[in-house]
């Protein structure tokens, strides 16, 4: 094994936060609050707390294609929560969030806000609300939600494991890069073989099944996430390159990648977004200059 240390574990485990590497101010054996923190609330009816993450990249790229066919009442403003700093902790963010992780959806519209927290449950949360998105014939739909929460259970293994492992790890341990290795490329192999029959996920309609996928995996076959293209040879999954290129040519998902991004090129990062105009005045090289 390359640097394997070796290791027996406890009777009982401790947490010891010194072994929590990059992550360790993010991650804790217990949930709710540290800090008493309002979240700010803006003017539209939807309020989006959230970091672009592929997780959050996910529910951005959604409200920007609702936004594209018209619908008025999907204007959000999307405020930035910088997980490594700890906002996820405060008092406001777990009141929306018991789970304290990103993204959360505050939907003031009606008499009484709505909580939705879970990637997967607020892009069904919005296509509903709006009409669009997810497909009302019983069939279309089943294939729809089935490879929504596909990718809800699946992706723990691509970034909690896989990246996490070839990463972020302070060592590298050769036994859990080439199980979780093993498992990305076996989902990999999913995703080409269902893409070599159908345009899109759930057949020949664009759907949420899509939008949560695209970001991890599309992210994966861009080469945007781990650096670890040509680990994972991810050129050989010919159809999962072509659905990824037909996605990221969207411009509605050009945007949501922008949206509270706070890495990469400054004219990507949007912190925060507030009006559909933000994308041409207010990304980081222009609020730097």
């Amino acid at each position: 094994m390359t640097d394997s240390p070796d290791y027996t574990p406890p009777k009982v485990w401790s947490w010891n936060k010194e072994n929590g590497g990059r992550f360790a101010n993010i991650n804790r054996p217990v949930s709710g609050t540290t800090h008493e923190k309002k979240l700010p609330v803006g003017d539209h009816p939807l309020q989006l707390y959230s970091l672009a993450t592929p997780n959050g990249v996910k529910v951005t790229v959604m409200l920007e294609e609702l936004l594209a066919l018209g619908h008025s009442g999907a204007e959000y403003d999307a405020w930035l929560i910088r997980i490594n700093e700890g906002d996820q902790f405060g008092s406001g963010f777990v009141e929306i969030n018991p789970n304290s992780k990103i993204p959360a959806l505050l939907d003031r519209s009606g008499l009484k806000p709505i909580r939705v927290f879970e990637s997967g449950a607020i892009l069904m949360y919005l296509a509903e609300k709006f009409g669009e998105f997810l497909p009302t014939e019983s069939s279309c739909r089943a294939e729809c939600l089935s490879w929504l929460f596909w990718q809800m259970g699946s992706a723990p293994y691509l970034g909690g494991g896989f990246g996490h492992f070839y990463a972020y790890a302070p060592v590298k341990i050769e036994y859990a890069i080439d199980r979780f290795a093993m498992e990305t490329k076996r989902q990999l192999d999913v995703l080409d073989k269902c893409l070599a029959r159908n345009e899109f996920l759930a057949g020949d309609e664009y759907t949420i099944a899509d939008m949560a996928v695209w970001p991890w995996y599309g992210g994966l076959a861009k080469g945007w996430l781990y650096e670890a293209a040509d680990f994972l040879q991810v050129q050989d999954y010919a159809n999962l390159q072509r659905w990824t290129h037909t996605i990221g040519e969207r411009p509605a998902v050009q945007r949501g990648r922008m949206v509270n991004r706070a890495f990469g090129e400054p004219s990507s990062q949007l912190h925060e977004r507030h009006n559909a105009t933000d994308f041409d005045t207010k990304t980081q090289d222009k609020v730097t200059l």
